[in-house]
């Protein structure tokens, strides 16, 4: 495998696209901090008494499960950075908004985040919040800024830490490559094959018709 590696966490069975999930979030908090708690955070909008930032369940059930690896008895570097998108950094993250009183109740849903570090360069909240379409989705954790050789045995160090059992999910870790045309997605090339011969298809008769019957 040639660099750069991109490491991915997959999940299945995770609704992300479920309404009252995805709406528990408030963008505008995320921008400007705590002068607003938006109603649309329920229920996580408050704990103990106090506003939670982020609020909302999609950043409360932010994933925490953490991976390591290494080549024989090296470490194998994983590149952290860089991997949300500059403008979601840039432009959706307040620079200046920190996190507080997050996940300080008596209920945790998932990873906790550095009250001392700005939600703009929280990257692994930002990735999180960009919510999937569907029940099966990949989000990335790192890059792999070295080559794998074919015969390389590499040892992965996995902390289970989020837990998927309780609505009967699964998690997979992927290591993927990418070439000029993107990374491999059999459902695309799928949909496209058949949109493309249905076009063709349709195109055809709707031809012969026009011969055979001109308007």
């Amino acid at each position: 495998m040639k660099a750069p590696i991109y490491v991915y966490y997959e999940l299945d069975n995770f609704y992300q696209n479920h309404r009252r999930y995805i709406k528990s979030r408030s963008d505008k908090q995320l921008r400007h901090g705590l002068q607003y708690t938006d109603s649309s955070c329920s229920p996580i909008e408050r704990s103990n008494g106090l506003p939670v930032v982020p609020c909302g369940l999609i950043a409360w059930s932010l994933f925490n499960d953490t991976y390591d690896f290494t080549r024989g008895s090296m470490g194998l570097m994983v590149d952290r950075k860089n991997i949300s998108w500059r403008s979601d950094r840039e432009h959706k993250y307040g620079k200046d908004v920190y996190p507080f009183n997050f996940q300080n109740g008596s209920l945790i849903g998932g990873g906790k985040l550095d009250p001392d570090i700005p939600l703009s360069n929280q990257e692994d909240l930002i990735v999180w919040m960009r919510a999937a379409a569907l029940p099966q989705f990949r989000k990335l954790y790192g890059v792999i800024e070295e080559d794998i050789q074919a015969d390389e045995t590499i040892t992965m160090h996995i902390t289970n830490n989020y837990n998927t059992y309780s609505f009967g999910g699964k998690k997979s870790l992927v290591l993927t490559t990418s070439t000029w045309l993107g990374g491999k997605n059999d459902f695309l090339g799928y949909a496209y094959l058949i949109t493309g011969s249905s076009s063709i298809f349709l195109c055809i008769l709707f031809a012969l018709i026009h011969v055979k019957i001109p308007r």
